[in-house]
């Protein structure tokens, strides 16, 4: 794995840091990584102290440098920006946990074991950022992935071009070393197969498996063959790249959708040799939720944002849609998300010639999660929890992650994880040696 850049450019970036005694940085990560910390210990060659800040803080430090939306969350608040441009936090970061692996240096250890067994249902980064503090702090943990390899959506959902699932193994080594167990192809999947593991001894289940489902966008009254769900057609692109290929390659695509689900899909396809893509909004550019910095990529790699438009429905021969139908909009009052609403304007509809269909309307965790009948759940399927521990029923069973609050970031899912895990320390105790 090449390293993302050179101790020396590194150094530099981190010269530029003002020492905040406050690091205002450090009060905008989710998951407390402390870039205000690691970059001071940088500052002072104390390499190894701020790899131990990230890793010790953020069991994917690494992934949360590659991917993080840093612009919104620690370079937002860095005070650099007053003076000349936010310090590269994520490009740091990343670098000391690459930098980590070279040297062959890392600072999670387990703790002694305490004889205490946790389990984790899901193996995306709340599962497994909560299975390593439980580790450090002395549990023995187990993690019931159903899919065939670990990681979740870092492994199957976010394309190659932004992260590599070389680097999401490296990261999750990590974690397994710690003596964490991944059993995959194993679905926990009902409020009975819980009650079995509380049975076989096991102290706490945290439940963290996702959001998967895609939302149905009512458009389609039958299966066609270039009809895809964006989840469907990114892991096409990570698991088939020559089957992908063929599919998108020349072609017209059009995604239906503006966020970064949607971009990841129309980017894959670019990339792929998609001859044009269209990624289709029925908002604004400004009111698209994609990050600035996504929204700019996919413009200067040549895909066209055609904005206040509606998909209506499809047009087909046989099996294959051949163009989609539809309307312009305006925008009108605010809905109940308190984004204004789009409104259809008369008379506008018109078709557009396509070869491949992505709906990105966006993931919802799977219908079939209520088959866990001791928890609550919101009408969209999302876990009910206590919001200072991730409970979510009895004294037990905890959740956390894209299943508690829907589809979000790395490192808001790691924070999720770590909360339930501190909780978990709590209620049942941690080794002498360990740490929450």
């Amino acid at each position: 794995m090449q390293k993302s850049t050179t101790l020396d450019r590194a150094m530099a970036e981190a010269s530029r840091c003002l020492l905040c005694h406050d690091a205002p940085c450090s009060q905008g990560c989710p998951a407390s990584t402390k870039p205000g910390t690691f970059i001071r210990k940088m500052r002072f060659l104390n390499l190894k102290g701020a790899i131990a800040t990230i890793k010790e803080n953020n069991p994917f430090g690494g992934v949360c440098g590659v991917v993080c939306p840093s612009g919104t969350l620690c370079k937002q608040k860095c005070s650099a920006t007053g003076l000349d441009r936010p310090i590269d936090i994520d490009m740091i970061q990343r670098f000391l946990v690459e930098h980590g692996w070279e040297i062959g240096f890392n600072p999670l250890t387990p703790g002694a074991p305490n004889g205490k067994k946790v389990a984790i249902i899901g193996s995306g980064p709340a599962g497994l950022a909560c299975a390593a503090d439980l580790a450090v702090a002395g549990f023995a943990v187990t993690v019931f992935e159903k899919m065939p390899q670990p990681g979740g959506m870092m492994r199957y959902g976010i394309p190659d071009h932004r992260l590599s699932v070389d680097f999401v193994e490296r990261e999750i080594k990590d974690i397994t070393d710690l003596g964490v167990e991944l059993r995959c192809n194993t679905e926990i999947a009902s409020q009975a197969d819980v009650d079995g593991l509380l049975a076989k001894g096991y102290s706490a289940v945290f439940i963290a498996t996702g959001s998967w489902q895609s939302v149905a966008g009512g458009l389609a009254q039958r299966r066609y063959e270039n009809l895809y769900d964006a989840f469907a057609f990114l892991r096409l692109a990570k698991e088939d790249k020559a089957g992908f290929t063929t599919k998108v390659a020349g072609k017209t695509v059009a995604v239906f959708g503006g966020g970064d689900t949607a971009m990841d899909a129309a980017m894959s396809a670019k990339l792929a040799g998609a001859a044009d893509v269209l990624l289709v909004y029925r908002r604004s550019l400004l009111e698209m939720p994609s990050s600035e910095e996504e929204k700019q990529v996919a413009l200067a790699s040549g895909i066209d944002f055609v904005i206040l438009t509606m998909p209506t429905g499809y047009l087909a021969e046989g099996d294959r849609i051949t163009a989609v139908k539809v309307v312009r909009t305006r925008m009108g009052a605010p809905d109940e998300s308190g984004r204004r609403r789009p409104q259809p304007i008369p008379c506008s509809e018109h078709p557009i010639d396509v070869d491949v269909v992505v709906e990105a309307f966006g993931l919802k965790p799977q219908d079939g999660i209520k088959a866990f009948g001791g928890l609550r759940f919101t009408g969209q399927n999302l876990i009910i929890v206590d919001p200072d521990t991730g409970l979510a029923a009895k004294d037990t069973v905890y959740a956390g992650g894209d299943a508690v609050r829907g589809p979000s970031i790395v490192v808001q899912a790691v924070a999720d994880g770590k909360r339930a895990a501190r909780a978990i320390v709590e209620k049942l105790g941690a080794a002498a040696e360990g740490r929450a």
